[in-house]
């Protein structure tokens, strides 16, 4: 007969062999410097978090901004071959320096042949102011001397009439006293031959006085010169305010064919070389004033309300990202972006996606040793927070 209790025994020996043993109740509890670890990163998560949301709540961000500034285009008023350019990219100019010249040989022989012919106005000018003086002395002499005989004839003709009334009437009294026979024959040819003289003189004084009239009114008619040499000398004077015009306009043309600088500045780029022929309006070079610049900046316009003018504003410059430069808001645009746009996306069926559009604000910045440079990118931070310091106005810069 088997023995079942030894057998027994050795499965419960084995049985107990092959169960895992027990787990000490210890090695249920973390380290703790796992815990100093999570404590740490919840504490810094706290504070980070903390900063993240006052900056948020206290600011107003940007990354998308850039320098701007005023770039102004050079180009020519004239057409005509470049000679020589005088600058190129990255020089400075001031006022006044000349950027390029444009052959100007034509332009100059041009001015020389209308001063010439503005000479020979100005000599025709002078003779007929000459002719004129002479013409005025020589028929105002002879007017005078007309006038004087004239009223000499008129003198003469006044002092004979009362004469000859009188031997008129003397010779009807001796034709009565002869019918009466109270004179002689010779007393009457006497009074005739008075009449007859004093007629006789009479009329001649009358002829003298119409040709001394005539010769007066020939005077005057010669005189009348007076005024033929004053139209042309009027037509000489319009013709030299003309050539004088021509001359202005030409000076003109001349002065544009050395192109020069309207600000102080740099020159960004130049297109053009030596001995290319430009036209009008051509694209010549590019120059800005480095001291005129601004950052502008596309705010959102879910965040446009807490911006006003004079909030200073942190600009980092991808540049120079060491350094922060200040600056403060000095316009706030009026309209957003998509309204100047080339091509602008109206949708009147009211189906669309709506996209929040942006406003552009206009920063001061100072220039800092010509390191600001137009297009360079820009992230702002301004302070919604910071006083006013600045005047609203139309249109700063």
């Amino acid at each position: 007969m088997p023995d079942t209790t030894q057998q027994s025994k050795d499965e419960t020996a084995a049985g107990a062999k092959d169960s895992p043993s027990p787990i000490p109740k210890s090695s249920h509890r973390r380290p703790r410097w796992q815990y100093m670890i999570i404590g740490i990163i919840a504490f810094f998560a706290l504070i980070f978090g903390s900063i993240e949301i006052h900056d948020r709540l206290a600011y107003v961000h940007e990354v998308d901004a850039r320098l701007q500034t005023d770039l102004i285009t050079v180009s020519s008023r004239v057409a005509g071959w470049i000679s020589d350019i005088a600058v190129s990219q990255g020089d400075k100019i001031e006022n006044g320096n000349t950027i390029l010249t444009i052959d100007g040989r034509e332009s100059r022989l041009r001015l020389e042949e209308l001063e010439a012919q503005l000479q020979g106005i100005l000599a025709e000018r002078a003779r007929l102011e000459a002719d004129r003086v002479l013409v005025d002395k020589q028929t105002a002499s002879r007017l005078v001397s007309e006038q004087a005989q004239l009223e000499t004839a008129k003198v003469a003709v006044s002092s004979l009439k009362p004469q000859l009334e009188l031997a008129d009437r003397e010779l009807k009294r001796s034709q009565k006293l002869y019918a009466r026979k109270v004179i002689s024959r010779r007393q009457l040819d006497l009074a005739e031959t008075a009449h007859q003289r004093l007629d006789r003189e009479y009329s001649l004084a009358l002829a003298a006085r119409k040709t001394a009239e005539a010769k007066v009114q020939e005077a005057r008619a010669e005189r009348s010169k007076l005024e033929v040499l004053t139209a042309e000398l009027n037509v000489m004077l319009q013709k030299e305010g003309e050539y004088q015009a021509k001359i202005a306009h030409q000076k003109l043309d001349l002065n544009d064919r050395t192109i020069r600088s309207f600000v102080d500045g740099v020159v960004d780029r130049v297109f053009v070389d030596a001995g290319e022929y430009v036209t009008p309006g051509q694209r010549l070079a590019l120059i800005h004033d480095p001291k005129k610049i601004w950052v502008e900046a596309n705010i959102k316009e879910t965040e446009i309300r807490k911006l006003e003018i004079g909030h200073n504003v942190d600009i980092t410059i991808d540049a120079y990202p060491d350094k922060i430069f200040k600056g403060t808001i000095k316009s706030i645009g009026d309209s957003t972006t998509s309204e100047f746009a080339l091509l602008p996306t109206p949708n009147p069926s009211g189906n669309f996606t709506k996209i929040t559009q942006r406003l552009p604000v206009r920063i001061a910045i100072d220039q800092d040793g010509r390191q600001l440079r137009p297009g360079m990118m820009v992230v702002v931070k301004i302070d919604i927070n910071s006083p006013e310091k600045a005047v609203q106005s139309a249109n700063p810069r």
